[in-house]
C-alpha cells in the first residue's frame, strides 16, 4: 500500500541520520584522517546544545578512551537521555526560557575551565540557538522571548532568526569558541540549516560569524517587527561600533579547530531514495534547499505530483520524488499547526481528486510546531472525505488550522520524538493505473473541534 511505502521510506532516511551513529563514524573517521590524537591530551571536556545532542554525545563517548573531566549539555523538554559522566539539561524551545540561560552560563563556565593542553568536544544540532539562550547586557530573557516570537510569526528564515540571535547573545556568534581558546576544539554538527552552513547551524557559536549589527538590524525591518526598545538600543548600538561585534572570519582571536557538519538533511534525502528505489520506484531527489511559504510549496508540490501522473514528468509512474529544505509561516489566523501540516494541507487542496498519488511533509525532529504531530500525510482523497465531515478545507488553511483539519481526515503523521533534526521531508509518491492507490486509516471521525471556522491556537 502506498502510505506502507511512504513510512518505510522516510524510516530509512532516518535511520541513516542517527545522532550516535553519526557522531561515532564522524569522530572515527577524524582521528584517522587528522592530528587530532585524544591520547596526548590531559582532558577532554564535552558541551553541547540542541535536540540531538544527547545521542551525538553518546557516539563521542563510544570513540573517547577515557571518560570527559566534565561535561554538561541542554537538550529540548522531553529529549533528554542519560550521558555518563555528563550533565543533561532540558530547556524551551522554539522560545528560550530561563533554564536555556542556565545551561549557556554552564557551558561557558566548562568551556573557560579548559587548559592549552586540553580539548572541548562540542555537538550542535537543530534547536541549539534557542537552547543556549544567554542574553547580551542590557536586554532581558523576556526581550529575547518577544522578539523571537514576533520573528517566527513574521516568516523569518532560520538565516534571519539567527543573524538576531547572535547579535542578542553572549555565546553564539563565535563567542563560545573565545571561551574556550586556548583549549583546541572539535565541533561535531547535526545540521538542520539550508546549506548547512557552520555559522548559521545552531548560531555558530563556535566559528567566526558572518553577520553584522546592522545585517540584524534590517532583518527586524524587512520582516516587520518592532522589538522591545532594550532590543533596538543594543542592536543600534553595535551598528554605531558603541558595542564589540561578534568574532569574524578575518579576525585571530579564536583558536583555530576542527569542524564537521556529521549528517544533513542531504544525508536523509539519499537514503529515502535508496528505500524507495529498493520498493520499486523511479526516484530523484530534486533539491536540498527548499524554501518559502509553506501553502504555495505545498500547492507547487501538489503540481509535480500530477505531472508526474499526468505527463509522466520527469517519469512515468512509480514515481518518488524527494525534497529536502524548511518552509514558512505567516500568521494569519490563531489556528493550531506546524510549517509541515500547513504545507500538506495546501497540498492536499490542490490535490482534490487526483487519484494515485500521496505527498507527506515531515519534520525529521518529530516535532511540527507546538503539536505531537510531525506533519501530514495527504492524498487525493483528503479533501473530500474532509468535505463528508462538514469541513471547508480552505478555511482551516486560511486559519493557519492546519492540525485540526489533518486530525479529523486522519492525515496527520505523528512518530514522537526522533532525537535527530536535519530539517523537513517532503515526499511524492504516485503509483500507476493498476496499483492499490488507497491511504490506510483514513476513517477517524472529527472531534469536537472539527468545523470549518477559525480556531484558537498557534503556529510556529
Amino acid at each position: 500500500m502506498i502510505e506502507r511505502d511512504a513510512r518505510a521510506i522516510l524510516a530509512a532516511g532516518l535511520a541513516a541520520v542517527e545522532p550516535r551513529h553519526a557522531v561515532r563514524q564522524a569522530l572515527t573517521d577524524l582521528l584517522r584522517d587528522t592530528d587530532l590524537d585524544l591520547r596526548t591530551v590531559d582532558r577532554a571536556f564535552l558541551i553541547g546544545a540542541g535536540k540531538a545532542s544527547a545521542g551525538m554525545a553518546l557516539g563521542i563517548l563510544d570513540v573517547l578512551p577515557y571518560p570527559p573531566a566534565r561535561g554538561v549539555l541542554v537538550t529540548k523538554d522531553g529529549q533528554g537521555q542519560t550521558v555518563p559522566g555528563v550533565e543533561v539539561l532540558e530547556a524551551a524551545h522554539p522560545v528560550p526560557d530561563k533554564r536555556g540561560m542556565v545551561a549557556a552560563e554552564r557551558a561557558l563556565v566548562v568551556a573557560s575551565d579548559a587548559g592549552q593542553r586540553d580539548i572541548v568536544l562540542c555537538v550542535l544540532s537543530g534547536g541549539a540557538s534557542a537552547l543556549w539562550s544567554l542574553p547580551a547586557p542590557g536586554v532581558s530573557l523576556e526581550d529575547v522571548q518577544a522578539v523571537t516570537s514576533a520573528l517566527l510569526g513574521a516568516g523569518a528564515t532560520i538565516g534571519e532568526m539567527n543573524a538576531v540571535r547572535k547579535h542578542l547573545s553572549g555565546i553564539a556568534g563565535g563567542q563560545l569558541a573565545r571561551a574556550i581558546a586556548p583549549a583546541r576544539a572539535v565541533t561535531l554538527t547535526i545540521s538542520d540549516v539550508v546549506g548547512s552552513r557552520p555559522d548559521v547551524i545552531g548560531s555558530g557559536p563556535t566559528v567566526p560569524d558572518s553577520t553584522t549589527y546592522q545585517d540584524a538590524l534590517n532583518v527586524l525591518r524587512t520582516r516587520r517587527v518592532t522589538p522591545p526598545q532594550s532590543v533596538w538600543d543594543h542592536l543600534r548600538a553595535g551598528a554605531e561600533g558603541r558595542v564589540p561585534e561578534t568574532p569574524k572570519p578575518d579576525q585571530r582571536d579564536t583558536t583555530p579547530h576542527l569542524y564537521r557538519v556529521v549528517a544533513d538533511n542531504r544525508t536523509a534525502l539519499q537514503a529515502a531514495e535508496v528505500a524507495a528505489r529498493d520498493r520499486g520506484y523511479r526516484t530523484l531527489v530534486l533539491t536540498t534547499r527548499m524554501e518559502g511559504e509553506a501553502r504555495e510549496v505545498g500547492a507547487f508540490v501538489a503540481g509535480l505530483a500530477a505531472g508526474v501522473l499526468h505527463d509522466e514528468l520527469p517519469f512515468a509512474p512509480p514515481a518518488a520524488l524527494l525534497l529536502g529544505g524548511e518552509t514558512t509561516v505567516h500568521l494569519h489566523g490563531d489556528g493550531l499547526g506546524g510549517r509541515n501540516q500547513e504545507l500538506a494541507l495546501a497540498a492536499a487542496i490542490a490535490l482534490d481528486g487526483i487519484p494515485r498519488v500521496l505527498v507527506t511533509s515531515f519534520g525529521t525532529d518529530g516535532t511540527d510546531g507546538p503539536t505531537d504531530a510531525a506533519g501530514g500525510i495527504v492524498s487525493g482523497d483528503t479533501v473530500q472525505r474532509g468535505r463528508e465531515l462538514g469541513l471547508e478545507a480552505s478555511d482551516y488553511l486560511e486559519c493557519n488550522d492546519a492540525y485540526r483539519y489533518l486530525e479529523a481526515t486522519n492525515a496527520l503523521l505523528r512518530t514522537g520524538p526522533t532525537g535527530t533534526n536535519v530539517n523537513d521531508v517532503v515526499l511524492i509518491l504516485a503509483r500507476p493505473a493498476d496499483a492499490g492507490t488507497n491511504v490506510a486509516g483514513m476513517q477517524q471521525s472529527p472531534d469536537d473541534n472539527g468545523r470549518d471556522s477559525c480556531v484558537e491556537g498557534e503556529v510556529h
